[in-house]
């Protein structure tokens, strides 16, 4: 019987390493792109994800100008401020997060395509 001596292994966590190395794994900050129908031809497109240190004025006011196109910020209670950009901006305003350095481009989601 001393022969068959077995020793059971620890509990094996795959995902020990990648814990360690990120706090906060599984929970990266996606910026979110999405488009809203409204009226028959009109939408928004609303930029959900940002962060916090970003000053979303500046933002809005350089889409805005880039784009030639209206907009506002607005607070929601569930998701905190979200850009709102007239007509379907999606790509533009991706593009122009990444060209800008805000957000890398892995880190966007664009919705509806």
């Amino acid at each position: 019987m001393s022969d068959l001596d077995l020793q059971v292994p620890a509990a094996f966590d795959p995902f020990a390493e990648a814990n360690a190395d990120n706090s906060g794994a599984g929970t990266k900050d996606y910026v979110h792109i999405r488009i809203q129908q409204r009226n028959g031809r009109k939408s928004l497109t609303t930029v959900q994800g940002l962060k916090k240190e970003f000053s979303y004025n500046k933002i809005l006011k350089d889409l805005k100008k880039e784009f030639c196109c209206n907009g506002t910020v607005v607070q929601d209670p569930e998701l905190g401020q979200v850009i709102q950009l007239q007509g379907d901006q999606r790509k533009n305003v991706s593009t122009f997060l990444v060209q800008a350095g805000i957000v890398k481009k892995e880190y966007i989601k664009i919705h509806g395509f």
